[in-house]
């Protein structure tokens, strides 16, 4: 059986009735540095603010309504994802529970660690997803099958 609890850039805390506590999370809402002036805010992702470092960036755009992206999970690779326009949510999977994050602020990211099935849904119109890798992109470390990740997950399992 797997649990579901959402968090969001709000609070961060769980859902009612959700098993998971706070140091159980799956992903990790960091807050990036944000620049404030009257000109218009600036937000960096650099050096100690991110916890890998980064080699490659992507960014999805245009998603039409009702679709979802990710679907899969990465063997070595850790991603920050960020909604530089709009927002979107993020649900990681473990192959136990699903956490549930809701990204709307140009200065908060979520870590992504490997070994961890992700989607996003929800696009709102204009949602942009700024995605920073910790790899290059290697076909290899990708896991496409849910019912090959549940495999994955439970042997990486103490």
């Amino acid at each position: 059986m797997i649990a579901d609890n959402i968090s969001g850039t709000a609070g961060l805390e769980n859902m009612p009735g959700s098993a998971a506590s706070d140091n159980e999370r799956l992903g990790e809402i960091i807050r990036l540095p944000k620049i404030t002036d009257p000109r218009g805010n600036l937000t960096v992702a650099e050096g100690a603010s991110v916890p890998f470092e980064i080699k490659r960036v992507y960014w999805l755009y245009d998603v039409p309504g009702g679709e979802s992206r990710g679907g899969h999970a990465h063997k070595k690779l850790w991603q920050l994802l960020v909604a530089t326009s709009g927002s979107f949510t993020v649900t990681l999977d473990n192959g136990v529970r699903k956490d549930k994050y809701l990204l709307n602020h140009p200065w908060q990211g979520l870590i992504i660690h490997n070994g961890l099935w992700r989607t996003i849904d929800d696009f709102s119109s204009g949602a942009v997803c700024l995605c920073l890798a910790s790899e290059m992109y290697d076909e290899n470390d990708y896991i496409r099958s849910y019912d090959e990740f549940l495999h994955y997950a439970k042997g990486r399992r103490p």
